[in-house]
């Protein structure tokens, strides 16, 4: 039996602007198309930790949403696709997050205005009503208030959860929170900022273990550095693990990464060891930059098992 994935974390509606190239400070450009898409990176990951399962783990995602339509919209799309939506409140004082977008037709890449809204209105306390148990996933990122991770990490650690952080977007990380995390996923720039050093894309897989094992501050922490079509590196202790990246062609990285951490968590969930979770996030996150949109491009356990198992040959 799998255990639960409990994701605490942000719900938007994505603006989404299609264009030839992203605008500078200053600029205007023309865009080619317009659309909205289901997103905020808590949202994200709890729908694709929903379909790689293939509704084989339980999946709670614990949010709030405005009492807006924005709001109304985004708690249809959930439960249409069969995503639990009984722990998202609704917010009487907040708008429902938002993201405005612009995506790069050639190369698929973006950028990203988030405006919190809703995401932003918890407290430390909310977190005691959340339910948690021995052996739940637990994961969160940077969407939503860090004193309220803490809080529900902390609360976590005392039951016997596994403690998931995706530290986007990046912002600086106190010791007493990364303290309660067992399996930190950043990506290069998050690392780098994180840990202090000089990564970039361009790094060599070696400059980055070496950044990522200086970043850990426990002995059994994981650390795993997801690297774009580079695949993904993950280190604990001394030992290393690589994912190499897969061929595609991309039409939108929005999400990604939410894709590549909801995977992992569904799959250590369901029992998969560390390696075998890693191959099977990293396959998920490949077919995600394919499709259009975020929450839209997550995909589905049959299709993800039949990318693994081409990876396998």
């Amino acid at each position: 039996m799998s255990a639960r994935v409990v994701v605490f974390g942000s719900i938007n509606m994505d603006l989404v602007a299609g264009v030839s190239r992203i605008s500078a400070p200053g600029e205007t450009v023309a865009g080619h198309s317009f659309a909205t898409y289901p997103g905020g990176k808590g949202g994200n990951q709890a729908l694709s930790a929903h379909l790689a399962s293939g509704g084989q783990a339980a999946v709670a995602l614990v949010g709030k949403v405005g009492d807006d339509a924005f709001g109304q919209e985004l708690l249809d799309f959930y439960r249409q696709q069969g995503l639990a939506t009984d722990l998202i409140a609704r917010s009487t004082g907040q708008p429902t997050g938002s993201a405005l977008i612009q995506v790069e037709r050639e190369s698929g890449q973006n950028s990203i205005v988030v405006v919190a809204g809703a995401n932003g209105d918890f407290t430390p306390g909310e977190m005691a009503a959340v339910p948690l148990q021995a052996g739940d996933i637990l994961l969160s990122q940077f969407e939503v208030p860090l004193d309220c991770i803490g809080a529900l990490f902390h609360r976590g650690r005392s039951l016997g959860t596994v403690n998931i952080l995706n530290p986007a977007p990046a912002k600086p990380i106190d010791g007493g929170l990364l303290g309660l995390v067992d399996i930190l996923v950043p990506n290069e720039t998050e690392l780098a900022l994180l840990s202090g050093a000089a990564i970039t894309a361009a790094s060599s897989v070696e400059e980055i273990a070496a950044a990522a094992r200086a970043l850990a501050n426990r002995a059994d922490q994981r650390i795993v550095v997801t690297l774009g079509p580079r695949g993904a590196l993950a280190v604990a202790g001394e030992e290393t693990l690589r994912v190499p990246g897969r061929p595609m062609t991309p039409v939108d990285t929005t999400g990604a990464g939410d894709c590549f951490v909801g995977t992992l968590a569904v799959a250590l969930a369901r029992g998969k060891p560390f390696a075998s979770a890693l191959a099977i996030a990293n396959a998920a996150a490949s077919l995600s930059v394919q499709i259009e949109g975020a929450g839209p491009s997550m995909p589905t356990a049959k299709e993800i098992s039949a990318a693994a198992r081409s990876d396998a040959g």
